[in-house]
């Protein structure tokens, strides 16, 4: 299958369990959740998005025509052969196009093969790491994982719904809003109180990095 591709970059990992590592970034175009126009984004199941994931005009974006081409851009764009090759697939909703044919051919090159999902579709085998960050009014098909990351606060979506589901890491990240410092705070204090959930901050806008 071809893929469509919004940008490949390589920078820092900005949140979570692997904070602070470098990656490739693999960003698709399109998500179930959200068009990405603005005119939809108040009827929009997630409706909180802060990412551009819309066409594949995006740095290192476009259409590729198999797992081999994707695969090879992605090793590009690393640079070099040393070892920690990383790269973290995502969007929009990467599992609408990421199959198995493009996780070996990263593996083939070397890469541990990150997914940042909704959830909300199945998973080929092989990921190195899965991180799943729910929406409130969306099923959850992917219900098992290495880490949990809620954007909060979300009404509908507290985080004891999803703390029985089998995640190794659960997280907290602030919801980036004109309401960011209360959230923040709100966050803060949801961790100090209930241990089993770490706080994830966006480092990446944090020290001006992509």
């Amino acid at each position: 299958m071809s893929y469509a591709v919004k940008e490949i970059f390589k920078t820092l990992q900005g949140e979570g369990a692997q904070m602070g590592r470098a990656a490739v970034f693999c960003r698709f175009a399109g998500c179930n959740l959200w068009s990405g126009r603005e005119i939809d984004r108040g009827q929009a199941v997630c409706s909180f998005c802060d990412t551009d994931f819309v066409g594949i005009d995006g740095s290192g974006g476009g259409r590729f025509a198999d797992a081999g081409a994707l695969a090879d851009a992605v090793e590009a764009e690393w640079g070099d052969s040393r070892p920690g090759r990383y790269v973290v697939l995502t969007g929009g909703e990467p599992l609408l196009q990421v199959d198995q044919s493009l996780v070996d051919a990263l593996h083939a090159r070397g890469f541990e093969v990150w997914i940042e999902t909704n959830g909300t579709q199945a998973a080929p085998a092989g990921l190195d790491w899965v991180c799943v960050s729910p929406k409130a009014d969306a099923e959850l098909v992917l219900r098992a994982g290495d880490e949990l990351k809620l954007v909060y606060p979300q009404e509908k979506a507290a985080p004891e719904r999803f703390e029985h589901l089998a995640f190794d890491y659960f997280f907290l990240q602030p919801m980036d809003s004109p309401q960011a410092a209360t959230n923040l705070e709100a966050a803060i204090a949801y961790c100090t109180n209930n241990p089993r959930w770490r706080l994830s901050l966006q480092s990446h806008k944090m020290i001006g990095i992509r």
